[in-house]
């Protein structure tokens, strides 16, 4: 089984601060376009392999979903894809919302 790691809200920000991550939205389009991590692709069946193929496979990606069970596979199946680092957040969108509440609105920034 492809390889990825969990990665809290916490370790998340930092990683995003730093602008290194590729963070990745998995949620539905209507829940992306109300609220979102700032800097977040919306990511589907019909953008995915896209996504794959214009992406950097060495940059590191953080894929989020609303609790945090979904973002898991869709980790798991990144990291089969070649990605080199791959991260499920922990809690997913509505852990992220509770420790940092101003969240993006109205589509990807």
């Amino acid at each position: 089984m492809p390889s990825y790691d969990q990665i809290t809200s916490t370790d998340a920000e930092l990683m995003i601060a730093a602008k290194t991550v590729t963070i990745v939205d998995i949620r539905d389009a209507a829940s992306f376009t109300t609220r979102h991590i700032c800097n977040a692709l919306h990511l589907d069946n019909s953008n995915l392999e896209k996504f794959i193929s214009n992406a950097d496979m060495s940059a590191p990606v953080i894929v989020y979903c609303y609790h945090g069970n979904m973002s898991q596979s869709a980790a798991s199946f990144l990291a089969g894809r070649g990605f080199d680092e791959v991260y499920s957040l922990i809690g997913g969108f509505s852990g992220w919302a509770v420790q940092y509440p101003d969240t993006c609105e109205s589509g990807p920034n």
